[in-house]
């Protein structure tokens, strides 16, 4: 999740900041390339329920998309305020419902399966669990694979990626919550198959999405820096923004990463959300940037390929199957889909 203002502007509302305007306000496709989107493509409105911000998806085996909803408990209390805790819905393609599949969720932000088809979950902070859980969707019964780090938690994991080896990388930013900030650094860790964790980034300012490439030889990682670890409009203090980019590490076999270069510098707007990699190779990017929002398709070497303007998203997944050329988006308080002539990357099953 980045919840990011302009460097010494105060907007107007903070639900613009949230991207609650609806996407399904979009304009045309600008600059999107035939080879990546349909030349009508438009998005779908799916979802429109959620509290204040939909956020990272995971599309499961079966089709089934579950997504987060973060209830930012400053703002989602009811009557007698009471907070919402946090929520994960699940939309079904087949039947077009969706319904609460967990809740709370642990301030769950970004999601992915792994190659069993257990659901891998980034919790977060503000009352959330901040950790990583893996729940075995056929049981129900939900594990925590990362509570600590050096005997104390973490920041407030957001976002996951999964390689062919089912070792999973994990960012743990902190964008806001009450709770102390406990670790030095806001890095990225890899929960190895045998459970120990390691930390293997600690030089990408504010990690945000992470993505494995499909030849499993570099981990992507965004940094979306605002500056601080708690949002303006809820403080009012001023925030100097730190780097925002897209930048490209090598990943060894062994699982660790070394810093090989900045693809795409933001700066001075925001750099994107969740990222996807398609089974090309090609970035798919939900832009945060408010001059230029929707999304964006980079390839390795960060030549931006196609552009799709949409209002302000969160995140995006590709489907799977009889849904492969369905692009899922979050933004808001919704959930979207447009269609796509490219199909996603998915570590060990098709």
């Amino acid at each position: 999740m980045t919840v990011q203002p302009r460097s010494n502007q105060r907007f107007a509302s903070f639900f613009w900041v949230l991207g609650v305007v609806s996407l399904v306000s979009c304009s045309s496709v600008q600059g999107a390339p035939s080879d990546f989107f349909e030349p009508d493509a438009r998005p779908e409105l799916l979802f429109d329920g959620g509290c204040k911000l939909t956020e990272g998806m995971a599309v499961g085996h079966d089709n089934v998309v579950y997504f987060s909803d973060i209830s930012f408990t400053a703002v989602c209390r009811d009557a007698n305020g009471a907070m919402e805790a946090g929520h994960i819905w699940q939309y079904d393609p087949g039947t077009g419902k969706t319904t609460i599949f967990r809740s709370p969720s642990g301030m769950a932000n970004g999601m992915k399966c792994d190659a069993q088809g257990r659901l891998i979950v980034c919790e977060g902070a503000d009352f959330g669990g901040r950790r990583v859980t893996r729940t075995d969707l056929k049981t129900g019964k939900t594990h925590i694979i990362a509570g600590l780090y050096g005997g104390r938690p973490f920041n407030a994991p957001n976002d996951v990626a999964v390689d062919e080896k089912g070792r999973i990388y994990f960012s743990d930013p902190r964008y806001l919550g009450h709770e102390p900030v406990e670790q030095p650094v806001q890095g990225v860790y890899r929960i190895d198959p045998d459970g120990s964790i390691h930390l293997i980034i600690s030089d990408a300012g504010k990690p945000n999405g992470v993505a494995v490439s499909p030849d499993q030889k570099t981990l992507y990682v965004v940094s979306n820096d605002d500056g601080g670890f708690e949002l303006f409009e809820l403080t009012g203090r001023p925030l100097l923004k730190g780097r925002h980019a897209l930048m490209a590490y090598d990943l060894a076999p062994d699982g660790s990463a070394t810093f090989r270069k900045i693809l795409i510098d933001y700066a001075p707007e925001d750099g994107p959300d969740g990222i996807e990699c398609d089974t090309e190779g090609n970035i798919w990017s939900a832009s945060r940037d408010l001059t230029r929002p929707g999304v964006v398709v980079v390839s390795p070497a960060g030549k931006e390929l196609a552009y799709l303007k949409t209002e302000l998203p969160t995140n995006l997944a590709f489907g799977r199957g009889a849904y492969k050329n369905t692009l899922y988006i979050t933004g808001g308080n919704s959930l979207f889909r447009i269609q796509v002539k490219k199909q996603g990357y998915f570590m060990g099953s098709p």
